[in-house]
């Protein structure tokens, strides 16, 4: 059933429990709902949003950072939670983001076998629309590299392949059906305030909070944190356990090793010959797919330099690049939805290369920020302000049989964050609608940050002069400030998973330390972040914990 406590509250003397309670709609809580759906549990999930963005759904949202900047958008208070605003893009983690690494300060080995990550894989793409396995590897998408006017051969750097769906998923379209059905429930305006334990310190339930100030308890032996990197950390240091601490902080670990993918424009790759097509490096749509391979350093070379997994793409750049009223057409197409519909279907069996990012859907605040009537009137004043731009972009893009050669490439850098403990998620003075602290995240990047992000583009450099590509042109090694820091809303590793309770949060299984019944999905359970996108680890993370919920509570509690 699905159920708007805005519009039906908690009736007085209302049953209200369940054994499975899922926090969060997103990719993590979704998937999980879906995977538990048939299962004999009954199941709930909560919602802090409804169906449609709200003005308090929005408020909600709101963060402190300091340093590195945290996007609002990057969190969503609604249906479907951040998969209604992503771009789809995604990746497996590498091997060497599971494994140990040493020289990596406060870095742990992921605590679970390659194996059944693979298997969560494995079952995202047959269940949930991501790309299969094979798309990744040799003889994937990879063929496209073949048509291209370059095909390097690199020798201390490996290419890696990103992917997205052209209609990116959104798990409150995978959750609506299964809420129709007998044993998930989802209701909706339902903001948690806390968790709640037993006398013996085991989970007992949640209290919830309406927009319409009705506060009530439902309980359940089973909690499932699946709010986000950032709302897990904090619903966890709003929740006291018997003895007055943070549920799951005996360590003081909740909110530590917050790890983001920063990322930002930095260098220029000048080609010695011009080039007409390179999908592969560029970017391309086909049969349902986008996307594009990025640079990434050997890990052999990593280890033996001591770096971390960041990595590069190429952008090429064209009289169009960066003008805004290219951006808004765009974004128009995009939202006109049939017109949208009709253009992909007619190019589905087409290798369409992309000719501007903002095609790829990257979250730039002109495409994301939330619009009013008068904030739609600048878009479509930006189209005919720069109507020149505008026009030679369209005719390339739907007119033209070849696009002008491209001279020049700019880099678009990636970066892995180390998982120091000093970059956190703690409590804001500041409070939000319902009087609970505001999140605050404090996130610097590193000298490790830095250093291995700087070493990609020196080998890049060596690469490209070796093979007589061209010219790279940067100056990120002494720009002041540090300027790869933009939010790529990847928020990870604030209840990290670990066997060690003094410097994990979770166990193997994603249950919290010390806490019976009560358990963490989704990015926060990262140990290390790697460079790929998080969403399909997500998934199959939460494929992964509803198989152990499964086996753990077959027979439902009475």
């Amino acid at each position: 059933m699905l159920r708007d406590l805005a519009q039906a509250p908690p009736r007085e003397g209302e049953e209200l429990r369940c054994d499975v309670c899922i926090v969060g709609s997103g990719p993590a809580g979704g998937t999980l709902a879906a995977e538990l759906e048939g299962s004999g549990l009954k199941v709930v999930v909560l919602e802090s949003g409804r169906l449609k963005v709200t003005a308090r759904g929005d408020r909600l949202r709101a963060v402190e950072s300091e340093g590195l900047f945290i996007k609002e958008y990057s969190r969503e208070r609604v249906l479907g939670g951040a998969s209604t605003t992503w771009a789809g893009l995604s990746s497996p983690l590498d091997p060497a983001d599971l494994g140990e690494r040493p020289w990596v300060p406060h870095a742990e080995a992921w605590p679970i076998p390659r194996g059944e990550l693979q298997a969560g894989y494995d079952a995202a793409a047959a269940r949930y629309e991501f790309p299969e396995a094979g798309a990744y590897r040799p003889g994937g998408f990879d063929r496209f590299a073949a048509d291209g006017d370059l095909r390097p051969e690199w020798r201390d750097l490996e290419e890696k392949v990103f992917l997205a769906r052209d209609d990116p998923q959104n798990f409150g379209k995978v959750l609506r059906p299964i809420a129709e059905r007998d044993g998930v429930d989802v209701w909706l305006d339902a903001t948690v305030q806390r968790v709640l334990v037993d006398e013996v310190g085991a989970t007992r339930g949640v209290q919830v909070r309406t927009s319409k100030g009705v506060e009530f308890e439902l309980n359940a032996p089973t909690v499932v944190l699946a709010a986000g990197g950032i709302e897990n950390a904090r619903m966890l240091l709003l929740s006291e356990g018997n003895d007055g601490a943070a549920l799951g902080n005996a360590h003081d670990r909740v909110g530590r090793y917050f790890m983001n993918h920063p990322k930002n424009y930095g260098g220029v790759l000048h080609l010695a010959k011009p080039v007409e097509e390179l999908p592969y490096f560029f970017g391309c749509l086909y049969q349902g797919f986008a996307g594009y391979a990025g640079l990434r350093i050997r890990e052999e070379l990593q280890t033996e330099r001591r770096l971390l997994n960041s990595y590069v793409r190429f952008e090429p750049l064209f009289p169009w690049s960066d003008n805004e009223g290219v951006e808004s057409l765009v974004l128009l197409v995009k939202r006109s939805g049939a017109l949208f519909r009709f253009w992909k279907r007619s190019k589905r069996d087409q290798v369409v290369e992309i000719v501007d990012y903002s095609e790829t859907g990257d979250d730039s605040d002109l495409q994301n920020q939330r619009k009013d009537a008068f904030d739609w009137f600048k878009v479509l004043g930006n189209v005919v302000f720069n109507l020149p731009s505008v026009l030679s972009y369209a005719w390339f893009r739907a007119i033209a049989r070849k696009r002008p050669k491209v001279k020049r490439a700019r880099l678009r850098n990636f970066m892995e964050m180390e998982p120091d403990p000093d970059n956190r998620v703690v409590l804001s003075e500041t409070v939000d609608d319902d009087g609970r602290p505001l999140p605050k995240i404090v996130s610097r990047c590193t000298d490790l940050d830095r250093r291995s992000m700087l070493a990609v583009q020196e080998v890049l450099r060596e690469e490209v002069e070796r093979l007589g590509l061209g010219r790279l042109e940067s100056d990120l090694s002494i720009d002041d400030p540090w300027p790869i820091d933009q939010d790529a809303s990847h928020h990870v590793g604030t209840t990290r998973m670990g066997r060690d309770p003094r410097t994990s949060v979770v166990d193997a299984d994603l249950q919290v330390h010390g806490v019976p019944g009560l358990y963490c999905a989704g990015g926060s359970v990262f140990p290390t972040s790697g460079c790929a996108n998080p969403t399909m680890t997500i998934v199959a993370l939460s494929v992964r914990l509803a198989g152990h919920l499964r086996a753990r509570t077959a027979t439902p509690q009475a």
